[in-house]
This record gives structure tokens, sequence and C-alpha cells, in this order.
């Protein structure tokens, strides 16, 4: 791949990212995030970084995680009922 087009990833990459924090839905700006990890491996492999691959690797596993992961079953509060009084 040409010089120009492994930069472009590069920047592409570094969009994609940095808008993801703009998406108000929790799940949006994951799935985003998880999107941009995955531009920057392929621009890690592309430039033999493997810092910026293991990196946006763990970005990507901590999205994914935080996206499929079930979601604790909700507290259940017991209420109990006053006896009504009656004057």
């Amino acid at each position: 791949m040409s010089h120009v087009l492994t930069e472009s990833l590069g920047w592409v990459a570094t969009a994609v990212f940095v808008g993801s924090y703009f998406f108000a839905r929790p799940s949006l700006l994951r799935g985003v995030q998880m999107f941009g990890a995955l531009l920057w491996v392929t621009y890690g492999v592309l430039i033999d970084a493997s810092p910026v691959i293991v990196a946006n690797v763990l970005v990507f596993s901590a999205a994914a995680w935080t996206t499929f992961r079930k979601a604790p079953a909700p507290k259940v509060v017991a209420m109990t009922a006053e006896p009504s009084r009656i004057p």
C-alpha cells in the first residue's frame, strides 16, 4: 500500500475515533469506537507498529465487552402495604 494511502488510513481512523464521542447513545459510541479501533489495528499492521496494534486491540476488546455484557438483573424491592387506618 502506498505511503499516502497508509497515512490517509491513519487520519480516517483518527476522525472516526474522535467522532465517536459525539454520539449520545453509549451503544453507538462503542460501535463507532470498535470500528475506529479496527482501522487503527489495520494502520498499525501496515506500519509495523505493535504498540498501535496492541493498544487498539485492547480498545476494541473493552468496547466490545461493555457492549455485549449482560446487564445486571434489576433489584427487586419488596414493598409492604401498610394496613389501612380507619378511625
